[in-house]
């Protein structure tokens, strides 16, 4: 009996990446000006990044901008939903996850995602800016991702904004005190981001950073 080979159907792959790809870009393509938020999926509605996040969503509406976000719960929820409310464009990219993430119900803008580099692209592609709230491992990729790509020159400069001061400081800390003394990156690389502590603070660097480019 003929064994299968078990990487017969890898190149089959290629195609559902590249469907992946097309549904972004078709679904994108009419997205001019946008905004990238990030942050944990745990936090909930009483959280106060939560309502920061509502208030965000509705200020970047109010400033021209569509909100992209990974369609989840948390503080994707947070910021979908005061682009909504606005009446403004709120998109979710959604991941397929072994524990289902469903997206949430304050998205006019919808694709779910089986790679998580193809949504990577999107997140990204289509941002003028890029606005990280608390949040775990997930969220950290996604910020040193967007950093990466600036200090690389693999991407034009836009801002990154981290909220929550208090979170961050001690990350921010360790780049200053370890990486920043090895030689691992430059000072400068520090000035890739900046942080902030409220929405209104937020959209005030990234008017800032535009007026200024």
């Amino acid at each position: 009996m003929k064994t299968k080979n078990p990487y017969s159907e890898e190149s089959w792959r290629i195609f559902r990446i590249m469907s992946e790809f097309v549904d972004g870009f078709e679904l994108l393509e009419d997205i001019n000006k946008a905004v990238t938020v990030w942050g944990s999926a745990r936090v909930s509605h009483e959280n106060k990044w939560y309502k920061e996040a509502v208030k965000l969503g509705g200020l970047l509406k109010k400033n021209g901008y569509a909100v992209i976000t990974g369609g989840g719960p948390g503080i994707m929820e947070a910021t979908n939903k005061g682009a909504f409310l606005e009446k403004g464009i709120s998109i979710g990219l959604n991941i397929e996850l072994p524990k289902e993430q469903k997206p949430n119900k304050y998205i006019t803008h919808l694709i779910s995602f089986r790679y998580f580099f193809v949504r990577k692209v999107m997140f990204v592609k289509y941002a003028k800016g890029f606005v990280i709230f608390p949040g775990g491992f997930g969220t950290l990729d996604e910020f040193t991702e967007a950093i990466t790509l600036v200090q690389t020159q693999r991407a034009d400069r836009f801002p990154v904004v981290l909220v929550g001061k208090q979170h961050w400081e001690p990350l921010i800390k360790w780049m200053k005190d370890y990486l920043v003394r090895s030689g691992y990156i430059s000072e400068k690389d520090l000035k890739i981001f900046s942080t902030a502590e409220t929405a209104e603070e937020v959209i005030k660097k990234i008017k800032q950073f535009y007026k200024r480019s």
